[in-house]
């Protein structure tokens, strides 16, 4: 296929000029892609993306853009956002090209020494894996964006970035070119490339050092309503902690990127990370404190999954899914200590860090991972190495059922790195935990290569000097109920379930039980609808199905607005005659209703810890 070629502007044909300038001093180096990514008209979400690739002694040459971005495991289909490929001679003449794959171009050089490659990528998707480009600012991530020969990822990559008119700066985890060109980059090679989103814009920036280490807190939207300084004191609390964990920086320089877009996420990189929250979350503290732990999860990334991964994630395959049964390690260890860093940096309270994690949407309350862990059934159906290996097709594939089927590797790895901790201490009598696990897996694994599931196991035994093959099977590749009598005893803590019961007051009546359906419901368009319905309860018992309408019971109508109300009618054990549209069909179902469960799995300090149980708390949380 033959597309009509944008011919090079002589300003850009300069900077090629300076790149290949640049390029050639490296001897014995080879021929970097470059690129030059600019915005014409950001408002319409377009970058318009210019790359020169190497092609000398080819007859053709097949460009490739990723199917996904490390560290999200999901194919993006990021090829579906480009549009208005072309490709050319240096000299403007037109080159024939075709697509070969979903995701890849093969263009036929006509014996040119270079290829250049003109297309655009549409970026209107506000999410930590893709592009986002307006009037106001650009956030560009490199497997979107950066198409590179199939063959070439070894290759240098240079980008120069153009930045909208009014944009005051461009950042990036990249280094500066040598020479010093504005908004021009250097990568080593397509990883690194990949591996560092690009800003343009004009951010508020808060700077600072630590061990003579620079950090950019990069805070996008900002608007007058979050509280930059304080976000920076926080974050700079956080960096100073996690180094004293691991002892050291493995970076040079690094970038949070703080993108304040009314939505969530976090992505991490190997100097980088990209956080997506809502510029109001520092008026309130639980919505603070959440960004405070997703800070903390991505930063801790830098040293476990960007650098101590497991040995299937590298080298990279930007075309194929990649499976591994250690996202337990990486992501669940990691959500176990986001949350403990954040406390031993002193920016939360014990009570705050045992709560758990503040309301998500749809919640009314805090919750904390091993309640989390019990009120899922698909705890019971899919083991933690399962839904590890299984992300591809369900973890970020998630629909009503979801619960029923599946167990997070986030939520039920933090409590199985919590069981593992106090089981470390306890074997050792507090000489070690965890965190010498992590260490000397650093040590060891942090290199070219990785650590298998075995090692990693046989690490953790290394350091707690017992034989855990037991303790792993169990937690990782069964569905047993986990047992969290080691972190009560070793800590000092118990559940809301274990507390004595209280007596009733004299002459005060006791709150009747509440009925409980155990269907989530939603208001949409004025009708009240079941959105989940999870196992073992009336709901599912009775067949009730998300997307049906609840209309009322037996012969009464029900409200959207009156819902919850109407239920504090029922006591548990009436039974009622439920009536409901599906699909435009009036249907009734029996059903009887059940007691309320109790937050059995609220963790707290047990006041009657020993000196003994204080003085470990004390060690674990660092106070």
């Amino acid at each position: 296929m033959t597309r009509n070629p944008r011919r090079a502007s002589p300003s850009t044909l300069s900077l090629w000029c300076l790149m290949t300038t640049i390029a050639a001093t490296a001897a014995g180096a080879a021929e970097p892609v470059r690129y030059v990514a600019r915005f014409p008209a950001p408002q319409t979400h377009y970058v318009e993306v210019e790359a020169r690739i190497p092609a000398a002694g080819k007859a053709e040459v097949e460009l490739m853009l990723p199917v996904w971005t490390p560290g999200s495991y999901l194919v993006r289909e990021y090829a579906g956002k480009v549009e208005g490929f072309a490709a050319r001679k240096p000299d403007g003449a037109a080159l024939e090209w075709s697509k070969s794959r979903k995701n890849r171009w093969k263009v036929a050089t006509g014996g040119a020494e270079e290829v250049v490659a003109t297309y655009r990528v549409y970026g209107r998707t506000m999410a930590v894996q893709s592009n986002w480009i307006d009037s106001s600012f650009a956030m560009l991530q490199g497997a979107a964006t950066f198409m590179t020969p199939a063959d070439g990822l070894a290759r240098p990559h240079e980008v120069v970035v153009e930045p909208a008119p009014g944009w005051a700066r461009t950042i990036t985890g990249l280094p500066d070119a040598p020479a010093g060109a504005p908004h021009h980059y250097v990568a080593a090679d397509y990883d690194t490339l990949v591996d560092s989103p690009i800003y343009a814009g004009s951010p508020a920036v808060y700077e600072f050092e630590v061990d003579g280490v620079p950090h950019l807190l990069v805070n996008e939207g900002e608007a007058g309503i979050w509280d930059g300084p304080r976000s920076a004191r926080d974050v700079e609390a956080i960096v100073r902690t996690q180094k004293g964990f691991w002892g050291h920086l493995p970076y040079d320089r690094y970038v949070f990127f703080n993108i304040l877009g009314e939505t969530g996420g976090g992505l991490e990189h190997k100097n980088s990370t990209v956080l997506m929250a809502s510029r109001w979350a520092t008026r309130t503290r639980p919505s603070y404190l959440s960004w405070l732990y997703l800070a903390s999860h991505e930063f801790f990334h830098t040293w476990n999954v960007k650098r101590l991964r497991p040995v299937e994630l590298g080298p990279f395959d930007y075309e194929n899914e990649v499976h591994t049964p250690s996202l337990w390690v990486a992501e669940g260890i990691t959500s176990y200590y986001d949350r403990l860093m954040v406390r031993r940096a002193g920016l939360c309270g014990v009570a705050e860090f045992l709560a758990g994690d503040p309301p998500t949407p749809g919640e009314d309350r805090t919750i904390n991972d091993i309640e989390r862990v019990q009120t899922t059934p698909g705890r019971l159906v899919q083991p933690l190495a399962e839904s590890s290996q299984d992300t591809w097709i369900k973890f970020y594939r998630r629909d009503e059922n979801t619960p029923n089927v599946q167990i997070s590797y986030y939520v039920k790895g933090a409590v199985v790195a919590f069981m593992l901790d106090a089981r470390i201490r306890k074997a050792t009598d507090g000489a070690k935990s965890l965190d010498d696990v992590m260490r000397l897996a650093y040590g060891r694994y942090s290199g070219e290569r990785g650590f298998t599931a075995e090692e990693f196991e046989q690490t953790a035994a290394e350091v707690a000097g017992v034989d855990l093959s037991d303790f792993f099977h169990r937690a990782l590749r069964t569905t047993d109920e986990l047992d969290y009598s080691e972190i009560c005893e070793w800590f000092g803590l118990r559940f809301a379930k274990d507390k004595p019961e209280k007596k009733p007051e004299p002459g005060k009546e006791e709150k009747p039980p509440k009925a409980w359906l155990g269907a989530t419901t939603k208001v949409e368009d004025g009708r009240l609808v079941v959105s989940q319905v999870k196992r073992d309860t009336p709901a599912f018992e009775a067949g009730l199905n998300v997307g049906d309408e609840i209309l009322g019971f037996d012969e009464d109508r029900v409200p959207a607005g009156q819902w919850s109300k109407r239920l504090e009618a029922f006591r548990p054990g009436d039974k009622v005659s439920l009536l409901i549209a599906r699909r435009d069909r009036f249907q009734r179902l029996d059903l009887t209703f059940a007691q309320e469960p109790a937050r059995d799995w609220v963790l707290e300090l047990n006041p009657d810890s020993t000196d003994a149980q204080k003085a470990r708390r004390k060690a674990w949380l660092g106070e």
